[in-house]
Formats: C-alpha cells, sequence, structure tokens
C-alpha cells in the first residue's frame, strides 16, 4: 500500500471562529459553576504546542476550592464540552491561586474583601509607596479601585490608569 498523508482529523478545525465557540463556552461554564455555588475566575482557550487546552479558572467566597469542586466541574461539563469543541482538547479546572495576578476589570469585583499587592505608577500620597498590601472594597469601571489602606485606616479610591497590576495577597506565603 503506497504511504497516503491523510490530513489529521483536527487540522480540519484549526480556523474555527474561536468567538463563536467562547460565547457558546462562557455561558455553559457559569451555569455550571453556579451549580456547584463557584465562579469561573478565567476561561481561557489556547493552543500550545499543537495541542488545545482549556483552562477554568475557579473561586468561592466562602471556602476554598478543592479537588472536588475541580471533579465535579470537570464531570459536569464533559458531554456539554465533547459536543461544542469538535477535536481533542485537554481540560484543566484549578483555583485561582493564593498569589493569582489580577488579569480584568471583572476579578477585581469577584475578590472584593481579598488582600492584594499593588503597584502603581504614582504613590497616594506622600506616605505610601508606589506598592503595598491593601484590601479591595469595591471596583467602579469609569472610577476605578477603591481600597482600604491599613496603615492609614482608610478608604482611597485608585484610577485604573494609576493601577500597573495587583495579585491576590496571603501574608502565609
Amino acid at each position: 500500500m503506497k504511504n497516503e498523508k491523510r490530513p489529521h482529523e483536527e487540522r480540519q478545525f484549526e480556523h474555527f471562529n474561536k468567538k463563536e465557540l467562547m460565547d457558546k463556552l462562557i455561558p455553559l461554564v457559569e451555569n455550571t459553576a453556579m451549580r456547584f455555588n463557584v465562579v469561573p475566575v478565567e476561561i481561557d482557550f489556547s493552543k500550545e504546542n499543537h495541542r488545545w487546552f482549556l483552562r477554568i479558572f475557579i473561586y468561592s467566597k466562602d471556602r476554598q476550592i478543592t479537588l472536588d469542586d475541580c471533579e465535579n466541574m470537570s464531570r459536569s461539563l464533559g458531554d456539554f464540552l465533547d459536543e461544542l469543541i469538535p477535536f481533542k482538547f485537554n481540560l484543566e479546572i484549578s483555583s485561582p491561586g493564593m498569589e493569582r495576578k489580577l488579569k480584568s476589570d471583572r476579578e477585581y469585583l469577584i475578590f472584593v474583601g481579598r488582600d492584594i499587592l499593588i503597584k502603581l505608577k504614582n504613590g497616594i500620597d506622600e506616605t505610601y509607596e508606589k506598592q503595598f498590601v491593601c484590601k479591595i472594597v469595591d471596583f467602579d469601571e469609569s472610577r476605578g479601585l477603591t481600597v482600604f489602606l491599613y496603615g492609614s485606616k482608610k478608604e482611597v479610591l485608585i484610577s485604573k490608569e494609576n493601577i500597573i497590576n495587583a495579585r491576590l495577597y496571603s501574608p502565609d506565603l
């Protein structure tokens, strides 16, 4: 038999519409997460080393995320994802991590009440450095991030433009 090169099964899907797929995935993941009293912090579908990965980071305000939470999400999503995604992919579900870098405006709202290590372009005033630990109080897309400053024991508003980066902070680490 002649050695014929068959187009690989996944190749026919290399040019799928990722936005359309994400528009279907996001509500599915959000509804599934709601059933388990968790919130999807991030849903990422990307290709690495010729393999597709669907990574879902989940969070709960009430408790630590456990392996059971991740397994429950995986089992509940499995069949639906197999129908939505017409090629092989790897599913990874995990907690956002204790020192997660906040990547979106939405995450400031998800993590209200949590401590963050924040780095600013300009300090708040002469008593604060450009990098410090504070607690997220609120976030408004147009106004910015309201935080509680532990040193002066007051709340301040920080404009989004002044924030270089922020990450969850855990004093235990």
